[in-house]
C-alpha cells in the first residue's frame, strides 16, 4: 500500500528566533538552511519570530533585517521552498514584494483565529506575486471547531492554497486537535497544516492526532527550537512519522545531523518543559509571551506563573506583548 505523504514545513529560523532572542545573522542562517535543504525539508521559513517587520520594541529587535535574512537563505537553498510569515497590520504589501524579489516562494498570512477577514489583501497580493500562500490561524484553542472552520473557509475564498492551524499556546489535548482539524478538513477543499507547540509535552502526539484527522502538512523545528517550550521537534517527528507509515521525503539521518551539528550549538537553552512554559499551555497563553513574562517577573519580583495565569484570564493575544509589563505592574501594586 502506498504511504500517505506528509509535507513538512520547518520553522527553525522563524519560530526558533524567539528562543535565541532574534539574534540570527546571515552567517548563522546559511548553514541551517543548507542543512535543512540537503535533508529534504520541503518548506523552510525565514523571518523574525513575529514575521516580516516584526523587529521592534514591542516584539524584540532582530540582529538582521528581513532582507538580509531572506537573501542569506536564498543564496544556499536549492530544492526547498523559501517561506516567509506576515502579520497584517505589522508588515505591508511592500515588505512582501521585497522578500519575493529576494527569493521567497511561499508566504503564510497569519491572523488571530477570529480575524481571517484582515488577511484578504495580503493573500491576494501573494497570489498576484505568483507565490504559494497559506492562511494562518493563530490561537486555535481559544474558540470552538465550528468557528475555526468558518474562518478557514474565508481564507480559502481569498485564494489561500492551504490552511495553517496554530496551537499557539500549546494548550490543546489530542482529542481537541482531532476535533478542530477534522472540522476544517471537512469545511475546505484545500490541504490543512498543523502547527504545534510543546508547552504541555504534547507536540508530537498532537501532530499524530492532526494527521489522523486529515492534516497533510505539519510544522516543525530542529531540536524543537521555538517560542515557549518549543515546537514539534523536526528530527523526532520525521522518525515518528516513518514508524507510523507516513512518507515525508526527509532523510532521517541528515535531519538528525542538522539538528545536532548545526542548530544545537547555537541554542541558548534546551527546549524543555519548564514551569513557566508549562503554564503557557495550562493557561492558554501565546507562546512568544514567555521571555517577555520572565523579564517582567524579574523586574517586579513576581512568580512568572502567576503572571501567565493572569494573562490567560484576560485572554490576551499576540500583539499585546507590551501590555505584559502593565499587567505585572498592576499585580505588584495589588
Amino acid at each position: 500500500m502506498e504511504k500517505k505523504k506528509i509535507h513538512l514545513l520547518d520553522t527553525t529560523i522563524r519560530d526558533g528566533s524567539h528562543a535565541v532572542s532574534h539574534k540570527y545573522t546571515p552567517e548563522m542562517i546559511k548553514p541551517i538552511v543548507k542543512g535543512l535543504d540537503e535533508a529534504g525539508l520541503e518548506y523552510i521559513e525565514v523571518t523574525h519570530g513575529d514575521g516580516l517587520a516584526g523587529s521592534s520594541f514591542n516584539y524584540g529587535f532582530s540582529a538582521s533585517t528581513d532582507e538580509e535574512m531572506v537573501r542569506a537563505a536564498a543564496e544556499v537553498i536549492d530544492k526547498s521552498k523559501l517561506t516567509v510569515l506576515i502579520l497584517p497590520g505589522i508588515a505591508t504589501q511592500e515588505d512582501l514584494q521585497m522578500v519575493r524579489d529576494c527569493g521567497a516562494k511561499v508566504v503564510r498570512v497569519a491572523t488571530h483565529v477570529t480575524e481571517a477577514d484582515i488577511a484578504q489583501q495580503h493573500i491576494e497580493m501573494g497570489k498576484k506575486l505568483g507565490m504559494e500562500v497559506s492562511g494562518f490561524l493563530m490561537m486555535i484553542h481559544s474558540v470552538e471547531p465550528w468557528k475555526i472552520a468558518e474562518q478557514a473557509k474565508l481564507l480559502e475564498s481569498y485564494g489561500a492554497d492551504f490552511i495553517t492551524m496554530a496551537d499557539s499556546a500549546g494548550a490543546l489535548l489530542p482529542q481537541d486537535v482531532k476535533a478542530r482539524v477534522s472540522a476544517v478538513v471537512e469545511a475546505v477543499n484545500i490541504p490543512v497544516d498543523f502547527h504545534a507547540h510543546n508547552n504541555m509535552n504534547l507536540a508530537i502526539g498532537n501532530d499524530l492526532a492532526a494527521v489522523e484527522a486529515g492534516a497533510k502538512y505539519l510544522d516543525c523545528t530542529c531540536r524543537g527550537l521555538g517560542a515557549g517550550a518549543g515546537n514539534a521537534q523536526m528530527e523526532v517527528l520525521v522518525g515518528v512519522l516513518e514508524k507510523a507509515g507516513y512518507e515525508t521525503g526527509v532523510d532521517f539521518f541528515k535531519a538528525m545531523d542538522a539538528a545536532e551539528d548545526i542548530v544545537e550549538p547555537i541554542m541558548e537553552r534546551p527546549q524543555v518543559v519548564r514551569n513557566a512554559p508549562l503554564m503557557l499551555g495550562y493557561a492558554g497563553v501565546y507562546s512568544s509571551f514567555l521571555l517577555h513574562t520572565y523579564r517582567a517577573a524579574e523586574k517586579f519580583g513576581l512568580d512568572p506563573r502567576r503572571i501567565l495565569i493572569e494573562l490567560g484570564r484576560r485572554r490576551m493575544v499576540g500583539g499585546q506583548e507590551d501590555m505584559i509589563i502593565d499587567v505585572a505592574y498592576q499585580m505588584k501594586n495589588e
